[in-house]
This record gives C-alpha cells, sequence and structure tokens, in this order.
C-alpha cells in the first residue's frame, strides 16, 4: 500500500575525519534503542570550531558579540510540533541509558501515557491535514465523506503540523 523505509542512517562529517559529529538515525523494527533518535558524537571543541566558521546565522550573530557559540545553543530537530517526544519518551530514555530507579509497574504506566499522548497527536495531525487523513482511510477500505459545509481551513504555513 505504502513504501516504508526500514532504516535510515543521515551522518554529518566534518572534513577528513572519520567519525561523526551527529547522526540521525531510524529503524523501523527497533524499540530499543527507540527507533528514531539523535546521536551526538561531537565534543565541544570540535562543534565550537565548526560554528565559529560560519559566515552567517546564528553563530555568526553571537561572534560579532564577542561572544564564541556554544553546543548548548544548536537545536536538533526530532519531529516537529505534532511528532515532539513527549516526557514519557524522555523517561524511557533516562531509564535506558542511566538506569534510573523505576517502580514494578512502571513500564504499564509509561505506555498507558505514551499511547495517550501519541493518539492525541495523531488526532490533532489529522486535523491540520484531513484530506491526508481521508486518503488514507480509504485506501484501508473506510467509506469518508467530505463534509457538506467546508470547514474555513488555516493557511498551510500556519498550520503546526507543517512547521520545523
Amino acid at each position: 500500500m505504502f513504501l516504508a523505509t526500514d532504516q535510515a542512517d543521515l551522518k554529518l562529517f566534518y572534513d577528513k575525519v572519520p567519525d561523526p559529529l551527529i547522526r540521525f538515525e531510524y529503524v523501523r523494527r527497533s524499540e530499543d534503542p527507540p527507533g528514531a533518535h539523535i546521536q551526538v558524537h561531537a565534543h565541544r571543541d570540535e562543534m565550537t570550531y565548526l560554528l565559529r566558521l560560519a559566515d552567517s546565522g546564528r553563530p555568526k550573530q553571537g561572534l560579532r558579540r564577542d561572544r564564541l557559540p556554544r553546543l548548548a545553543e544548536m537545536h536538533l530537530l526530532v519531529g516537529g510540533h505534532r511528532m515532539r517526544p513527549s516526557l514519557e519518551d524522555v523517561l524511557l530514555f533516562l531509564k535506558r541509558e542511566f538506569a534510573i530507579d523505576t517502580t514494578d509497574n512502571w513500564r504499564t504506566v509509561i505506555v498507558e501515557h505514551l499511547t495517550d499522548w501519541r493518539l492525541t497527536q495523531l488526532k490533532s495531525a489529522v486535523r491540520d491535514a484531513p484530506e491526508a487523513a481521508a486518503e488514507v482511510l480509504r485506501l484501508l477500505g473506510y467509506t469518508v465523506e467530505p463534509p457538506k459545509v467546508g470547514a474555513q481551513r488555516q493557511p498551510r504555513e500556519s498550520v503546526k503540523l507543517f512547521w520545523p
């Protein structure tokens, strides 16, 4: 029905250095580690050096104020407004990476809340792009009819699903 990506690896390298600075990865069938994740390999000095090379943008603005750019000022995208990580994603990260202490039923509670969060975000995404949702439902065999009175739609640039 749809083409699907099983794995995607995007790596950011500096010059001829063999290790990547940052890896954006997706593995379709992975739960541990999480299917979609970012791994930062960079050291502060490497990233600061690269930021200082910028001819424009935010790093250059900081240099004009006699201030070195900082790694902590970088914003790594993780899915936009509708597909962003939840608190539960962060808690799963802490459990997996730092083995934080948990109660006996922690996973059940996290999965329940994570499910609620993602379904809410899905509903919001459907509201942002109802035609796309209707198209998929029709492909799945559902009967979907457009409303008799068309709802007032926001301009695409103001719909959060399409924001970075």
